[in-house]
């Protein structure tokens, strides 16, 4: 089993678009268009996030428990270790959580399809602010090569994570810290610039 994340993000404004191309290549399609929640926990005093590690309970087709170490970008790829196993109890694994003194700090969703061609797989993820095109692989050049396989400037790699974008944005604009939601951000579409990102397509 790989353990080691290693992806970049890039922020698109036709997602459709990229999906188009993604069906002309004939790539597989390994997960269709699934509505995903997110809660991300952490100690009281924060010392997760303060190192860099994060706690992730994800709920989608399934209920996975994930932890991911600090991370680093190299050669314009963003590496970490990544650690997952799949829960069949989500409620009762947020309560163990919670037991064991973790506190929910954040909920946040997306919808997200994935595909699936040569070592890499290319996830497009709608978020409530904006799309993003995620494509992970075995090393910084081969992802380097199916972003512009794809149609996409891998020089518009997108440096943060989804939270960190949505920290970065609602430092300007108050929404709840803790609610990344479709509903918290109804009617709010941020710019490329409010997100401090420029569109790789």
């Amino acid at each position: 089993m790989n353990e080691q994340e290693i992806e970049v993000k890039l922020y698109v404004r036709d997602l459709k678009k990229i999906e188009l191309r993604l069906l002309e290549l004939k790539v597989q399609l390994i997960q269709p268009r699934v509505h995903e929640i997110n809660f991300r926990y952490d100690l009281p005093d924060g010392s997760l996030r303060a190192k860099g590690q994060v706690l992730r309970l994800r709920n989608d087709t399934n209920a996975i428990l994930t932890y991911k170490g600090p991370g680093n970008i190299v050669d314009g790829v963003f590496s970490r270790t990544e650690l997952e196993i799949t829960i069949g109890d989500l409620e009762t694994a947020q309560r163990v959580l919670e037991a064991l003194g973790y506190v929910q700090i954040l909920i946040y969703e997306k919808y997200r399809t994935i595909y699936k061609i040569n070592d890499c797989h290319i996830m497009l993820d709608e978020l409530p602010y904006g799309d993003f095109v995620e494509i992970e692989g075995s090393d910084a050049s081969s992802i380097r090569k199916m972003a512009l396989h794809i149609g996409l400037g891998f020089e518009f790699a997108v440096g943060a994570g989804y939270t960190k974008l949505f920290e970065n944005y609602n430092s300007k604009h108050g929404f709840p810290p803790s609610d990344l939601t479709f509903d918290a951000l109804r009617g709010k579409k941020p710019s490329p610039e409010e997100l401090n990102v420029r569109p790789a397509d």
